[in-house]
């Protein structure tokens, strides 16, 4: 139902937002950690830096941060800023009969609505917050830090 694209950015952000505060991470050590393809992850990285919720530096001690703490960043917000979910607001057919959506779309679009909503509900911190009190899910995509950096940032 979601992209591969929202699914990537998704890994990314929850493991920037697993980084100390100020730490940064560079695009292999994402890539390597999420395992996200390092050219996928490129331009998944500027759509969120575009977007305003990854800071960029570049340079040997350089990488990616988060732009605003993990609290303040929902999960709707990736998911706006890689592959905005696309809800129904005319006849998929093109009917110009249906002035209104037929039951079956106002359905499908009332769960895109759902989606939507549980999404903005939903913060990065949230995420990382019950994945530590039930342990992870996936594999853990935490890396070692030296310095308040990643290790291979």
């Amino acid at each position: 139902m979601l992209s591969q694209t929202i699914e990537y950015a998704l890994r990314a952000m929850i493991h920037l937002a697993s980084l100390p505060p100020q730490s940064t991470a560079s695009s292999e050590v994402i890539a390597d950690r999420t395992r996200v393809p390092r050219g996928y992850l490129s331009k998944i990285m500027r759509d969120l830096v575009v977007a305003g919720l990854v800071t960029s530096q570049r340079g040997p001690s350089g990488g990616f941060t988060l732009a605003r703490v993990a609290a303040d960043i929902s999960i709707l917000d990736v998911v706006d800023a890689v592959d905005p979910l696309r809800r129904i607001t005319k006849c998929p057919l093109g009917n110009p009969a249906h002035l209104a959506l037929c039951p079956l779309h106002r359905r499908l679009d009332d769960a895109l609505g759902l989606l939507q909503a549980s999404f903005r509900d939903t913060s990065l911190a949230e995420v990382l917050e019950s994945s530590t009190r039930a342990g992870p899910s996936c594999k853990s995509l935490t890396v070692p830090t030296v310095r308040g950096r990643s290790k291979t940032g």
